[in-house]
């Protein structure tokens, strides 16, 4: 079930799809974001279905997404241009996503780019 969710999320934010983002998000859901004051990032956390659905299709559009571990739980991996820019952690409870950890912080994502693949 953890892994449809994490798909569906997935494949609504590629598709830009606010109202199929928000038909896998709990009413009371959370985000939590960290640009570390380097990258534009919401400051506080974002409580509810409609603003975080809002803000993650704003942060994922017109990246190559990719569904991978983080941290141990199910999450996505944000690239440009081949590189990693955000690593989005999901709580799944049920059937939907209770909380999204979004990091943008570069130097929290030196390990991301030290392991990408795609680096070359």
């Amino acid at each position: 079930m953890m892994e449809s969710v994490v798909r569906r999320f997935a494949a609504a934010c590629a598709a830009e799809d606010q109202e199929a983002v928000r038909e896998v998000l709990a009413a009371d859901v959370v985000l939590v974001s960290d640009g570390g004051g380097r990258v534009l990032a919401p400051l506080r956390p974002i409580r509810g279905p409609i603003e975080t659905a809002r803000i993650v299709v704003t942060l994922m559009s017109a990246a190559v997404l990719s569904i991978e571990e983080i941290n141990g739980r199910p999450g996505v991996v944000l690239r440009r241009g081949g590189r990693v820019e955000a690593v989005a952690s999901l709580e799944v409870t049920g059937s939907v996503i209770t909380r999204i950890w979004v990091v943008l912080n570069p130097d929290k994502l030196a390990h991301w780019l030290a392991a990408d693949p795609s680096r070359g």
